[in-house]
Order: C-alpha cells, then sequence, then structure tokens
C-alpha cells in the first residue's frame, strides 16, 4: 500500500511541476525556474549536490506541491 501511495504521490508531484512549467512558458532558464534552483541549491553550481542527490530532491519539491494542492483544494 506504501509503495502505491509513494508511486501515485510521486506522479502528482510530476503533474503539479508540469504544471509550473506551464505557467511558465516552459522557460526553465526563466526568472522563476533560476529563483527555484538558486533557493534550492545554492547559487555556485560548483557546490550544488550529485546529480541523483539533486533530481530525488526535486521529486520531494514535486511531491510536497502536489500536496499543497491538494490542501488548498478542501
Amino acid at each position: 500500500m506504501h509503495a502505491i501511495r509513494s508511486i501515485l504521490g510521486t506522479a502528482a508531484g510530476l503533474l503539479a511541476l508540469l504544471s509550473i512549467a506551464a505557467a511558465t512558458g516552459f522557460r526553465l532558464r526563466g526568472a522563476y525556474w533560476t529563483w527555484r534552483r538558486e533557493t534550492a541549491f545554492g547559487s555556485d553550481p560548483s557546490r550544488w549536490p550529485p546529480a541523483r542527490e539533486r533530481r530525488r530532491m526535486i521529486l520531494e519539491y514535486a511531491r510536497w506541491v502536489a500536496s499543497i494542492r491538494r490542501m488548498a483544494r478542501r
């Protein structure tokens, strides 16, 4: 049951990120995404965590966004 919930949470998170990307015109190097990236990882790419860890963190953020949106609908 936990695995299914995790998969559904990740899918909902990815849809939430897709929604945000659409709202920003898919300009992933634009002001919003630059701000988001620097807020999450800092402005110095040499100090960022490894790519695998960044992907894990992005998925965690995506699941959080989906949960906030779900709570806002209630």
